[in-house]
């Protein structure tokens, strides 16, 4: 198949799968195995991600903004507290990240692996939003210990399958927060992960001198897909999530499942 014609089914898949609580990391490592095509690696899933980072950034404008002002400012009040918890659940994903990385690396990415995670994790989402309580609904609001559980759900999401923005609503959700208020940050605290993981890979590749051999045309269109797409299924989502909650995702991922184990 034309190597440009995968990256775009790549982008199209990332920019769906990032913000649906249904693993875009299973679905892309899951690519090669219904193409029969060659897996791109680790490198090229995360500049994928690339992509939907620039559709947050661009979506969530504005709370980036306070973000930074916060940040910048001196003053402390309940609103500053917004950073200060973005910061402290960012760098508990990024200190747990590291101490599982090893163990999450020698599973691989099996089919039935993924097809497990979609299923349990799914089973998990499922039932913290269906429990789950509105309490929180503005960044501010959010205390310190749920910032920091959030922070450790999301370090899971290193296992493919598990999906990164499923395994953060879900902890979201049963910690309180309003399920508008867990998807955007959740996406924001995405952020410093996407972009820390793949400068991390880029680093690697320059170390090893290994930069020629990537297919920069084959990234770029995908990344520049993903971030159309990506921008298109955050509007989507953000309209939907209030009307049908997150069970509707769990049959999608439990259908999936099915499928890799049939096939």
């Amino acid at each position: 198949m034309n190597e440009t014609l995968i990256a775009v089914i790549y982008g199209v898949v990332q920019g769906i799968t990032e913000f649906l609580p249904v693993s875009s990391s299973g679905h892309l490592a899951l690519i090669p195995y219904f193409l029969g095509s060659k897996d791109p690696g680790v490198f090229f899933d995360l500049a994928m991600h690339i992509g939907t980072a620039l559709a947050i950034i661009v979506s969530f404008r504005h709370q980036l903004r306070l973000l930074i002002v916060q940040t910048l400012s001196i003053k402390t009040d309940s609103k500053s507290h917004f950073a200060r918890n973005f910061y402290f659940s960012s760098f508990i994903t990024v200190i747990f990240v590291f101490l599982i990385k090893g163990y999450a690396e020698s599973f691989g990415r099996s089919p039935n692996l993924i097809a497990f995670n979609l299923v349990f994790f799914g089973a998990i989402m499922w039932g913290c939003d269906f429990f789950g309580k509105k309490e929180i609904n503005l960044f501010h609001k959010t205390d310190f210990l749920r910032s920091g559980l959030i922070g450790l759900s999301q370090s899971f999401a290193i296992f493919p399958g598990v999906s990164r923005s499923g395994i953060t609503l879900s902890s979201s959700r049963v910690l309180g927060l309003s399920r508008e208020t867990a998807a955007s940050f959740s996406f924001l605290l995405s952020l410093p992960i996407i972009i820390g993981g793949f400068c991390y890979k880029l680093l690697g590749l320059i170390k090893d001198n290994a930069l020629l051999e990537i297919d920069w045309v084959s990234v770029g269109v995908g990344v520049t897909v993903s971030f159309i797409i990506g921008l298109l299924t955050i509007k989507f989502f953000m309209s939907l999530l209030s009307k049908v909650g997150l069970g509707i995702y769990f049959w999608y991922r439990l259908i999936l499942a099915g499928i890799i184990l049939y096939f």
